[in-house]
């Protein structure tokens, strides 16, 4: 009888040193992605003040009508930009999305990169963590409950490739400033309402399609992302991209407070496996 007391004493202890060094490792999670995103805030890209029409004159139509429409003249030019969001998240398929609420803050500084901290689910499948960018290096952390690793990701060239994927995608929409035209930003026309653009960061290389209405509006944002997010998770290009709308002005800049996203974009397989809502957005 005292054996089994001592036998179940011991594996409480043990359970409990666990569950406390895992704490441990999630709070330095956090830490370590609250440090990477005061430095981001800072990595700004050189531009003029303010919008000019003319910045734009040379451009492709489509290209020239989405920064008409996005910018008004003599907003402010910014690359960097505090999000807050809620919406949902998939965790299961195109026949059963299983989505699940979800609620965020991000940071994104093209072209250096994103943090984005979320929480979603509920109950005992709450979970949460962060996916990063920072430079040369990139992580996804996700954790159950804060005290179980469920996605530990990054550290090497191929998971660094696709989330400068997501940082340039996202600014076509969120901070649109950062495509203007310059060095390492190429852009040409693909049809009268289709734009491409090129963005060439050192090493990295990115291109994205946008779609505008007849007015300028953005409809959608494409791309061939560098992805494992597969049958086979293998990393390869593939289809990825989504729907923005609802755009509202900030601090005279058009930018989306919705939208709807995900793998294998304008294919039978797609389905958006994240459908976010701005609550707030700020340009740093």
């Amino acid at each position: 009888m005292k054996r089994a007391v001592w036998t179940i004493i011991v594996t409480g202890m043990v359970a409990a040193v666990a569950a406390a060094l895992q704490l441990r490792k999630f709070a330095s999670d956090e830490a370590e992605s609250q440090k990477a995103w005061g430095e981001l805030v800072t990595l700004r890209v050189p531009l003029a003040e303010r919008f000019d029409p003319s910045m734009v004159s040379d451009l492709p139509d489509p290209a020239r009508r989405f920064f008409s429409f996005v910018f008004q003249p003599g907003a402010r030019l910014s690359t960097v930009i505090e999000l807050t969001m809620t919406g949902e998240l998939s965790l299961g398929t195109k026949e059963d999305p299983k989505y699940q609420p979800m609620r965020a803050e991000q940071v994104l500084a093209a072209p250096h990169g994103l943090i984005w901290r979320i929480e979603s689910g509920s109950g005992l499948m709450r979970f949460g963590g962060s996916d990063g960018m920072l430079k040369d290096r990139s992580w996804t952390r996700f954790w159950l409950l804060r005290m179980v690793p469920i996605v530990r990701a990054g550290g090497d060239s191929d998971h660094l490739r696709s989330s400068f994927g997501r940082v340039i995608a996202e600014a076509a929409f969120w901070t649109p400033a950062f495509l203007l035209p310059r060095e390492g930003v190429a852009w040409s026309e693909v049809d009268k309402d289709t734009a491409r653009v090129t963005v060439t960061h050192g090493a990295l290389v990115q291109t994205i399609e946008i779609r505008v209405h007849a007015d300028g509006r953005p409809e959608w944002v494409a791309m061939q992302r560098w992805s494992n997010a597969n049958p086979d998770k293998v990393y390869r290009l593939q289809p990825f991209g989504g729907e923005v709308s609802d755009f509202r002005d900030v601090e005279g800049v058009r930018i989306p407070f919705r939208v709807d996203g995900g793998n294998f974009f304008g294919t039978d397989d797609y389905f958006p496996f994240y459908r976010a809502r701005l609550g707030d957005a700020r340009f740093r």
